[in-house]
């Protein structure tokens, strides 16, 4: 039986025209600019428009991937759409995207958050893998500007709107999807939640009037997870795939936070040109975060042919996810046999030492780091605002 494989045939993004900035939001909530860019990166936003929905910016970013990858919205054989925002909770936005782009194939929603996008890729390979579909587009959006509460520093500040996706197709020769590594621990679940909207509450007076159907986050718990989770399950899809650290050309992480991607790429020792950021554009867009940086890269030029990727997230739930991506056009028969035949060599013996000394050294970082985290009283709020307006009269004083 020839092993069939899944790889990215095709690719697209996008994003809402409309720019909201830091000096913009200064505007609207106790902060200022020097104050958001210190603890999270971000410079700005794109805040979806009033006649803009979640399908609507999904199908933008889905008929690019499929111009890409040469198909017709009626080649398709699955649509797998990641997102928490979806434009109402029935009919599912799956449903309405495939109506929508005159694809006949069938479609669902995966909710795990940030993670939305990689969960979307794996599932996507084990239906390719099987030879039940050919060609399985993977779409993350989130239109989340409308679920924020704009008096809130803690949440209004960080996230943003946008839409990425991809085509995944079949391949006779190793490439694509090698490994990916998923996860969840729903014990600090209620740390990201929006409480108001579901079957464990009634949606009335009351809730609005508590503000139950906005998004809430303990940030601190947040960056905790996040900061642990990420070298921890880059590490884990590495070692499923075989590979060590240095096999990596590109690691593209969650943009949610740009201390959270310095500080794990600092237990994981991985030098920051090997590293793609670009939530200082975007801030985070939690299911399209991943797919957005991937397409940015590639327009970037940060990625060519061969390359490997590793994809890395966390998200609500909280739920982690990471993949290894071969990009580029399937090896040649004689290549893959041979690329086969090598499984057991030394040189697997080898980068299983490898991976096991870097996951060493990345533990030992991590406690130093957690000592230091501990220690210091100036990294405590590293994800959301405790200082706003003691930081924005520091401002304000300079000016006189």
């Amino acid at each position: 039986m020839t092993l069939r494989y899944s790889r990215i045939s095709g690719w697209g993004k996008y994003v809402p025209e409309k720019i909201l900035t830091n000096t913009d939001l200064e505007k609207i909530v106790d902060t200022n600019d020097e104050w958001i860019v210190q603890r999270t990166g971000i410079k700005e936003r794109r805040i979806a428009a009033e006649n803009e929905s979640c399908s609507t910016l999904a199908i933008k970013a889905a008929e690019q991937a499929l111009e890409v990858a040469g198909l017709r919205a009626d080649d398709l054989d699955l649509i797998i759409v990641s997102t928490s925002s979806p434009d109402y909770l029935v009919p599912i936005v799956s449903s309405t995207i495939q109506h929508k782009m005159g694809a006949t194939c069938p479609a669902f929603t995966l909710v795990t958050g940030c993670t939305g996008f990689v969960y979307g890729l794996a599932t996507a390979h084990q239906f390719i893998a099987t030879g039940t579909y050919n060609h399985i587009l993977v779409i993350g959006v989130e239109l989340i500007s409308r679920f924020l509460d704009w008096t809130d520093r803690n949440t209004c500040v960080l996230f943003g709107d946008g839409a990425g996706a991809v085509v995944l197709s079949p391949s006779s020769t190793p490439t694509g999807i090698k490994a990916f590594d998923l996860g969840s621990d729903g014990e600090k679940g209620r740390e990201l939640i929006l409480p108001g909207i579901g079957s464990a509450s009634k949606i009335d007076y009351a809730t609005l009037d508590r503000g139950e159907h906005y998004l809430r986050m303990n940030g601190r718990e947040i960056f905790k997870f996040a900061t642990r989770i990420l070298p921890k399950s880059t590490m884990q899809v590495l070692e499923n795939a075989g590979m060590t650290l240095d096999d990596i050309d590109l690691l593209i992480p969650h943009q949610a936070n740009a201390r959270i991607i310095d500080l794990s790429i600092r237990r994981l020792g991985i030098p920051s040109e090997k590293v793609y950021i670009n939530v200082h554009k975007y801030g985070n867009t939690s299911a399209a975060s991943i797919p957005l940086a991937l397409v940015e890269a590639l327009e970037e030029g940060k990625i060519k042919e061969g390359d490997h990727l590793c994809l890395v997230s966390f998200g609500a739930g909280l739920t982690w996810a990471s993949a290894i991506v071969q990009w580029g056009q399937p090896l040649g028969e004689e290549e893959a046999a041979i690329d086969e035949s090598l499984i057991w060599d030394l040189t697997s013996i080898r980068k299983k030492v490898a991976l096991t000394s870097t996951k060493v050294r990345v533990k030992a970082r991590t406690i130093a780091e957690e000592t230091a985290y501990k220690a210091s009283t100036l990294l405590l709020p590293l994800y959301t605002f405790g200082g706003g307006k003691s930081a924005k009269r520091s401002k304000n004083s300079k000016t006189k």
